[in-house]
């Protein structure tokens, strides 16, 4: 069984809504202690006050965005503030439909700037040998199916998310050494605020292809608590994918 103590520190990015906040409250439940960073203070205050142990829970009103080159230097300050971390949840992003012939590069950066540059930065940061507890931290990052297998419209944000993939595949390697754990999860349709519009005709025929129908937050959730945990301390470098074997 999985457990924490109110010792083992975890960031979660993205925690006031989906599997962040999944994230999170899982974390508190198997009693860690969680820095749950969003930017919407309202949202993160309504998931602190769903939380088992919500005293274990601090929250961190954050636009991930604002300044990505300083990030490093904003978990280091989190460290000074709360002490060591044992593991990094990246689950902030974004995601929306854009053709090629309409896409700009404005967009894609936005796209990339949430979904790959701020994570890989946080990662640095989490990364210092200051910041974390050294052998048996663990970063897990949100990637998602489309790394793998996109469909039309997701070009960019397909692309930032198989960037994490590679990234975090070359990260893992880097961090070995140190004995810091690095994984990521790559969900397909799972019941999100992301996911839009459920009773969509786009979405009732995607439902066909899905067996088990699509996924729960906590599908998600107890994947990437279990990669965080020490019961998953030999592995590293991986890519999970969450689709109930659909593809």
């Amino acid at each position: 069984m999985i457990s924490f103590n109110t010792e083992q520190r975890f960031i979660v990015t993205g925690a006031s809504s989906g599997i962040g906040e999944g994230v999170a409250l899982l974390l508190n439940e198997l009693g860690a202690s969680v820095i749950a960073i969003a930017r919407n203070e309202e949202r993160l205050r309504a998931m602190q006050a769903k939380a088992k142990h919500p005293e274990n829970i601090h929250i961190e009103v954050k636009d991930l965005v604002e300044d990505i080159a300083g990030l490093p230097s904003y978990v280091k300050s989190l460290k000074d503030k709360y002490g060591k971390f044992q593991g990094l949840a990246c689950c902030a992003g974004v995601g929306s439909l854009m053709s090629l012939q309409s896409i700009s590069l404005e967009q894609a950066k936005q796209m990339f700037d949430i979904n790959y540059f701020s994570t890989l930065f946080l990662v640095k940061g989490f990364a210092d040998r200051r910041v974390n507890n050294g052998k048996g931290s663990s970063i897990v990052a949100i990637a998602s199916i489309a790394a793998s297998i996109a469909e039309k419209g997701q070009l960019a944000y397909a692309g930032s998310k198989a960037a994490i993939v590679a990234s975090m595949k070359a990260i893992s390697r880097e961090l070995a050494p140190q004995g810091v754990c690095v994984n990521t999860v790559s969900p397909s349709m799972i019941k999100t605020p992301m996911l839009g519009d459920g009773d969509s005709d786009y979405y009732k025929e995607m439902l066909i292809k899905y067996p088990f129908g699509f996924g729960e937050v906590q599908d998600a959730a107890q994947m990437i608590v279990f990669l965080l945990s020490d019961k998953s301390c030999w592995i590293s470098g991986q890519n999970y994918i969450l689709d109930c074997g659909t593809y």
